[in-house]
């Protein structure tokens, strides 16, 4: 998942609006020719930024020549299965959403709004973490290596450093995405993209200068050691590195011919992102002894190193800078991103008013705050855990396990989607008919469990205390985190629902279905949607950019009737949602 990806997802998550044309009109025909602008290499490219990231490399680096395997064998049962059912649910349900939406089309209201919490959490979750790596980059600006180690692996200068930028970030979020978009997009390049180039031709060049590699070379090294099983968790991490390719699927519809663009785009990307994963940690590898490799220190030490080599000391401060712009910027960006989807999903009635409470520029505030205290919270845990590798460890697991959540409910909703609205108008369809599903969703399915399963090994590597904690305070985190959504859902109540709020129904509510039962209908959700405009079913809100989640046609959230009993159309009004993945 890339520190720097905000902007692409959101952009991703206001590229369209719902119910604007009908795909046969001429209108629409005319729309979708302006808007097929999108290349096969812009669009690998672009899946490409969203989804590197730097501050991850080192976990990987121990495991030498075999976590090559690790990345394709990641990429094949996660990376490319994500994409190209993404891009199916993308193109068959294009109303804004994202994971939210696909997940509610098959499962209704209530895993929905499991997903969309799983994602807002995991985010949570999630800032500690790479501002751990924030802090480390902070730490090594100075010009003493010594005192820079010494000075990042103090936990309260860590929690210092987590707390100061997380807050601050978060009251500047409170201004509103548009103030700091730029910032998210030039530290991407700033903070991703050239220091990776940097470390891939220093790595190598150290490498082929003869220099002997900390690493034992030669084709059996390639083979990972399945008899230390518990090595494995490092690599369930992996997934994580890849997550974030959805997030670009709506873009699909942009590609002059979807059905072979697209697979051809994913495949690129995939390819990319695998070389430039397996060229950094490899770059590492070869000049961090593994027993000295350290998961939030050793990537500013291998640019040290490579730079004593290179007889360029003196950049190794400036480069630690600019990894620390690059965090800086996705953090900002990415406090507003969760929380605007939450927020969405709150006012249409799933949260109560209190947690719908927003400022003038239409930001969640105390949906923000509420994340900014459980950051805190989670951020004490350097504080009690024996290192602040053991802390970063634990979140890092914490993360992958609450996000592959989400991914397993979206591989879920992509196979019995299948079934439930076979018929269902999908421009881009994975290949291969119901088998061909099957096998690509299944293959993720499986693959986002087997990961699941393997965060909660403790991992040899890392001192994490007692196994016990660390496997108590993973299995009891994600059990608090799945059952709240659910008791939330339990004991909603209607007036919950803000009266202003607008979104776009589901397609089996427009068809007043539901999601257990089959349809045979074959209109596609654009046209459905259009027909309510038409009917005055639903008002004529769409496109307005806000409102997210689900409602009966009475204005309840979905499952419950009206207080007064009526059908009272006139709240209907769909505008895309800013919820799901796309709100990354």
């Amino acid at each position: 998942m890339s520190d720097s990806t905000a902007s692409t997802g959101s952009s991703a998550s206001t590229g369209s609006s719902s119910g604007s044309s009908a795909p046969g009109s001429d209108a629409a025909r005319a729309k979708a020719k302006q808007t097929a602008k999108i290349t096969i290499g812009a669009l690998a490219v672009m899946n490409i930024v969203a989804v590197v990231s730097l501050r991850g490399l080192p976990a990987e680096a121990e495991y030498g020549l075999s976590s090559i395997f690790y990345y394709v064998l990641a990429a094949v049962v996660f990376l490319i299965p994500v994409s190209l059912v993404a891009a199916e649910l993308a193109t068959g349900w294009p109303e804004q959403g994202g994971v939210f939406r696909w997940v509610g089309e098959a499962f209704g209201p209530r895993w929905a709004f499991v997903a969309m919490f799983m994602l807002f959490i995991e985010v949570s979750i999630w800032f500690p973490t790479v501002l751990t790596f924030g802090a480390v980059s902070l730490a090594y600006t100075g010009t003493d290596q010594n005192l820079d180690a010494q000075l990042s692996g103090n936990k309260a200068f860590v929690l210092a450093v987590v707390l100061v930028v997380y807050w601050l970030a978060t009251f500047i979020a409170f201004r509103g995405a548009a103030a700091f978009s730029k910032v998210a997009q030039w530290g991407g390049i700033v903070g991703t993209i050239i220091p990776a180039a940097v470390l891939i031709v220093l790595g190598f060049s150290y490498y082929f200068a003869g220099n002997t590699p900390q690493i034992q070379m030669g084709w059996g090294e390639l083979v990972p050691d399945f008899s230390n099983f518990s090595n494995v968790v490092l690599a369930a991490s992996i997934f994580l590195f890849y997550a974030g390719m959805e997030m670009n699927a709506i873009h699909v519809k942009e590609v002059k011919n979807p059905t072979r663009d697209y697979p051809i785009a994913v495949l690129i990307a995939a390819l990319g992102t695998v070389v430039i994963f397996v060229l950094g940690t490899l770059a590492i590898a070869f000049v961090v002894p593994q027993a000295d490799i350290n998961l939030t220190q050793s990537l500013l030490t291998s640019y040290n190193d490579m730079f004593e080599w290179a007889g360029i000391g003196w950049a190794g401060p400036i480069i630690a800078a600019m990894l620390l712009i690059g965090v800086l910027a996705g953090v900002v960006t990415w406090v507003a991103g969760p929380s605007s989807g939450l927020l969405a999903v709150a006012k249409a009635g799933y949260l109560p008013r209190f947690w719908q409470r927003t400022n003038k520029h239409g930001m969640g505030t105390h949906i923000m705050l509420f994340q900014a205290l459980v950051v805190t919270a989670l951020g004490l845990v350097y504080v009690v855990l024996p290192s602040v590798q053991a802390a970063y460890q634990i979140l890092s697991q914490l993360t992958v396990i609450l996000y592959l959540i989400m991914y397993m409910l979206m591989f879920g909703a992509a196979i019995y989607l299948r079934y439930a609205q076979p018929n269902r108008p999908r421009p881009y369809r994975v290949p291969g008919g119901e088998i061909g599903m099957w096998l690509v969703g299944g293959l993720g399915f499986l693959g986002s469990l087997m990961a699941f399963v393997f965060s909660f090994i403790p991992p040899d590597q890392i001192a994490v205390g007692s196994p016990e904690l660390y496997v108590g305070i993973l299995a009891g985190g994600a059990a608090v985190f799945f059952i709240l959504p659910l008791v939330i859902y339990a004991v909603r109540k209607p007036h919950w629902r803000d009266p202003s709020s607008s979104f776009v129904p589901f397609t089996w509510q427009l068809e007043h279905s539901h999601p257990g039962v089959q349809t045979q209908s074959s209109v596609p959700t654009a046209v459905l949607t259009e027909q309510a405009l038409a009917s005055g079913a639903v008002g004529s809100g769409a496109g307005s950019g806000e409102g997210s989640g689900e409602s009966e046609p009475g204005g309840a959230p979905a499952g419950e009737s009206s207080p007064t009993g009526d059908t009272d159309k006139s709240n209907l009004r769909p505008r895309p949602a800013v919820g799901g993945s796309a709100a990354l």
